[in-house]
């Protein structure tokens, strides 16, 4: 069988590489490509695509794309507005799942068993609503939404909007936040948009989730190593993400995370070098 994770960019995924090191742990002989799509490109991808493919990992920027091509949803999908996820089925089924919501909420989990009430979020896309969800799940009353452009922002507010419980979201320029009052930082936006203003205005914050992984450690993620708060970074959600990829692709529960968190370490140690 064949998967695949298709984006753009995608050349710096790694997810060829936890879920190859996962179907070896498992014993399948399957393979698993990364695949440029651009923007636009995502319906006529999927329509060629033969029975030998079972399933595609999706990301930037088309998260939002594929839902208009879906046959079924799962409730993050529906909820979020946007599937990280694709199960193919032979007889041309397009399942949509969104597995980085509770990819997110595995990863907090691991890290911290703390109330999270206030969050604030730096960026605004699908992967920022999703991570939004999973604090919602969790207790979130309230969110600082800090995005370059706030008019295009209201997909992710009305995403978080349809959780049972929305916690009340604002909506704040990127440029100039300061005196951030928060118990969670999640950023979803560059390292190199994390100015040293940015970084400094988040000095408080005890929980700093980063879903980069790749340049890591972001100017966040080293400043809260230096002072010792709790660290949440983006191999962490793409581990959990993923495991629950290869488990819905699979039909396999017995799904190996610690290779697969191997797998991703020393993709970014070869990196490193």
């Amino acid at each position: 069988m064949h998967c695949a994770v298709l984006g753009d960019p995608v050349e710096h995924s790694l997810s060829p590489a936890l879920h190859r090191a996962a179907y070896v742990a498992l014993g399948l002989d399957w393979s698993y490509d990364a695949v440029r799509v651009p923007s636009g490109g995502l319906a006529a991808y999927v329509a060629a695509l033969g029975p030998e493919w079972r399933g595609l990992s999706l990301t930037m920027p088309l998260k939002r794309e594929v839902v208009p091509l879906l046959t079924s949803r799962d409730r993050w999908t529906d909820v979020s507005g946007a599937a990280n996820t694709v199960l193919l089925d032979t007889d041309g089924g397009r399942h949509g799942l969104n597995t980085d919501v509770p990819g997110a909420e595995a990863a907090i989990a691991e890290a911290t068993e703390g109330p999270l009430r206030r969050a604030v979020v730096l960026g605004g896309g699908a992967t920022a609503a999703s991570v939004l969800l999973a604090l919602a799940e969790r207790g979130l009353e309230r969110a600082t939404l800090a995005v370059r452009d706030p008019g295009r922002a209201a997909d992710t507010v009305a995403a978080v909007g349809r959780h049972p419980s929305p916690p009340e979201v604002t909506v704040v320029p990127l440029d100039g936040l300061s005196g951030v009052d928060a118990d969670v930082v999640v950023s979803t936006i560059p390292a190199s948009a994390q100015s040293n203003d940015l970084v400094a205005a988040m000095d408080d914050v005890p929980v700093v989730f980063d879903v980069v992984y790749d340049p890591w450690p972001t100017p966040l993620a080293v400043a809260a190593a230096v002072d010792r708060r709790t660290l949440v970074g983006g191999l962490d959600l793409l581990v959990w993400q993923a495991v629950d990829q290869v488990r819905a692709m699979t039909g396999r529960f017995d799904v190996p995370v610690a290779a697969m968190r191997r797998a991703g370490e020393a993709g970014l140690a070869e990196r490193r070098r």
